[in-house]
């Protein structure tokens, strides 16, 4: 008889198959069998655990999310630190970049997220953060800054495609980038 797989195995499974579908194809074109055969599982535990391929496709986006926030610490005091660091981890985390964008895709013209009570409340201890290492107080201008911020860490991993018309061979030069990056962020920020 084989061993029983853990119910929290069985998820993590899923997730990590999850991830990779979703962020090669976006919640409209991931099916559920090819998830349930990378996880080595029947596709009904997909709706047992998670209810629905949307479902599991938030259960994902907010999974890797979390890993990115337990990653890079706030802005706090050194917002260029922050930038180039989450230019790096934009860069070796392609997946993440892939399903900020499906998400975007699939949920435009919505109102709200699912689960964007957290995300807001994690966006707001980051603009409490840069607010207080600049000696401010928390701001829409504050908020806007963050926004810019890590819009110009995404950018080059969201359309790398564009930086290679733009900049040739030199666009493979991630290091050069996210110091370009962080300089432009240092003078900006005086």
């Amino acid at each position: 008889m084989a061993p029983k797989v853990s119910t929290a195995a069985t998820r993590a499974a899923l997730l990590e198959a999850a991830r990779e579908e979703f962020a090669a194809y976006g919640v409209a074109g991931a099916r559920v069998d090819r998830i349930a055969e990378r996880a080595g599982v029947n596709k009904e535990r997909i709706y047992g655990h998670f209810g629905s391929k949307e479902k599991l496709f938030d259960a994902v986006i907010t999974e890797a999310l979390d890993d990115l926030t337990a990653q890079i610490a706030l802005p706090g005091a050194d917002p260029v630190d922050y930038v180039a660091k989450l230019t790096d981890y934009y860069r070796t985390h392609p997946d993440l970049v892939r399903l900020l964008m499906w998400e975007a895709l699939n949920y435009r013209g919505q109102e709200l997220l699912p689960g964007q009570e957290t995300r807001v409340e994690r966006c707001g201890r980051k603009t409490a953060s840069l607010a207080a290492g600049r000696g401010e107080e928390p701001s829409s201008e504050t908020a806007r800054t963050l926004f810019t911020l890590t819009g110009l860490a995404l950018f080059p991993s969201m359309m790398p495609q564009l930086g290679r018309i733009i900049l040739g061979d030199a666009a493979d030069d991630h290091e050069a980038m996210r110091d370009q990056i962080a300089a432009f962020v240092a003078t900006a920020l005086k």
